[in-house]
């Protein structure tokens, strides 16, 4: 679903991948407040309809919602032919969808109560004990942030080219993958 462009002034275009929620969320905002047009992009069309109207709410009007499989190449493809159409440019991509690589019982936020007193690495390992590695949420793991971004890359960077020179690519990356060696008492 698309949002309504029609009243948005011509000026810089950003997309935001995964912007509706999290880091994604805070980046399509600061964006907006900045005065930078925001396709905010989600696999959830549902909550990216919600997260657009959310910052429109806060008197953010240059926010718009597209809907992005980041893992469809069609899906990228159709992103890429509604920038080019309505914008003609894009001078910014973040690059934030991400999938943990992991499965998970119930799905979980981070942000909830549970969390609250709890570092960067308590958080983790109370995650990691929730959830199991299978070989299928690795590969869709693999799938959405290795190719995801590759693909979304491969296929806006024309557009990112046609920018005045103000092209930037942000990829967004978590250490939530790194090995954990000895012991930091």
């Amino acid at each position: 679903m698309e949002g309504d462009i029609s009243s948005l002034p011509t000026k810089r275009v950003a997309v935001v991948t995964g912007g509706n929620k999290g880091i994604g969320l805070e980046v399509c905002r600061q964006l907006a407040a900045d005065g930078i047009t925001v396709v905010l992009t989600a696999r959830d069309e549902t909550r990216g309809v919600e997260a657009a109207e959310k910052l429109r709410g806060m008197g953010l009007s240059c926010v718009i919602f597209h809907h992005l499989e980041v893992t469809d190449s069609s899906s990228v493809s159709r992103l890429a032919d509604f920038l080019t159409t309505r914008f003609g440019k894009l001078e910014i991509l973040v690059n934030n969808a991400a999938v943990s690589g992991m499965e998970h019982a119930q799905r979980v936020d981070t942000n909830e109560e549970q969390f609250v007193g709890m570092d960067k690495q308590q958080r983790l390992e109370w995650l990691n004990k929730q959830g199991r590695e299978t070989y299928d949420a690795a590969k869709n793991g693999v799938q959405t942030n290795y190719y995801g971004t590759k693909l979304v890359i491969q296929t806006l960077l024309p557009l990112l080219l046609q920018s005045s020179g103000e092209g930037r690519i942000v990829n967004v990356s978590s250490d939530a993958g790194l090995l954990r060696v000895g012991s930091s008492n």
